[in-house]
């Protein structure tokens, strides 16, 4: 489809290294890297066969806001986007955990609870709630990051008996995670938002906790629309969601849930269409403006450019 970017294939003079991610295509340059968002979209650990058209503008634009405005809690990777698909900024070492933080009980934690468990990562889960409930308190399920398969729940316990971080660390990773869900929580609601869950990813950059990769994005998060959003807990009816939650639906629907011997699904060109408006929806609502139109034609062009420029 026109304009619309399924990955990357560049190759830079000074490059010293490239990484294709399920998104992003990270091209290393020393202890820098250029972060390319493409429109590529995952579902249960797998990359879809057909690219989702402005997504990946979406994704880098509403990251590249948060990343700034979360640098008054947390250092971040962060230091330039000079494209709508690019972002520039410090290579961090990973810590291998995902932050995952929960102010309501909606997409795994759901699944979970209605399979009967009332424990996630170690942590109590009142009996009683119906799905998008909010908790007492937002509660953290952190995941450890794999490099291939699923990521898996894992408690705060279970982090310290293996040894992959600190004590001193994990108590700021959780912290951190607090004090950014805090703004990202405030921020939807002033836009007509739940921020319901979401993730953070963190790392090592000279020796200084940096906060990594995207934030507050469709892809990272759960937005509820806050009107009609008590109406529908009262009458139990689905929340209306601006995430890529309602993929995973249509492929759990089309018998998919990323299990060994299930075949991935084609997506109708009319469901593609149906995300790129979702995610084009969330942009406007949480950006207060419209995606705007690529400069030319020729956006691969445009990237392998502003990149090259950078690190010329």
């Amino acid at each position: 489809m026109k304009n619309s970017i399924p990955a990357t294939y560049f190759h830079f003079p000074h490059q010293t290294d490239f990484y294709r991610g399920k998104v992003r295509d990270v091209y290393y340059f020393g202890d820098k890297l250029a972060m390319v968002t493409s429109d590529r979209i995952s579902a249960f650990d797998h990359i879809l066969k057909q690219a989702i058209p402005q997504k990946g503008k979406v994704l880098n634009g509403i990251a590249t806001h948060f990343l700034r405005a979360a640098s008054d809690i947390v250092p971040t990777w962060l230091e330039a986007s000079p494209h709508p698909n690019v972002s520039i900024g410090k290579l961090c070492q990973p810590i291998m955990l995902e932050m995952v933080v929960r102010g309501y009980l909606a997409g795994h934690s759901w699944r979970e609870y209605t399979a009967g468990k009332r424990q996630i990562c170690g942590v109590t889960m009142p009996d009683g709630m119906k799905e998008g409930q909010a908790f007492p308190s937002p509660i953290i399920t952190p995941a450890t990051k794999a490099e291939e398969g699923h990521d898996l729940d894992i408690s705060k316990e279970e982090i310290l008996s293996q040894g992959i971080v600190t004590p001193e660390v994990l108590d700021k990773l959780y912290e951190y995670s607090l004090q950014l869900f805090s703004l990202g929580t405030d921020y939807a609601a002033q836009r007509g938002l739940i921020l319901v869950d979401t993730k953070y990813e963190f790392g090592m950059y000279q020796g200084e906790i940096t906060l990594m990769d995207e934030l507050h994005t469709p892809d990272s998060s759960r937005y509820y629309i806050k009107q009609g959003y008590e109406d529908n807990l009262k009458n139990d009816q689905p929340q209306k969601q601006l995430s890529k939650e309602f993929v995973r639906e249509w492929l759990m629907e089309n018998n998919f849930r990323g299990l060994d011997g299930q075949v991935l699904p084609d997506l109708p060109d009319s469901f593609v269409k149906t995300v790129t408006g979702r995610y084009s929806e969330l942009y406007q609502i949480l950006m207060d403006k419209e995606l705007t139109p690529y400069p030319t034609d020729d956006v691969l062009w445009e990237i392998e450019t502003c990149i090259s420029e950078y690190f010329k």
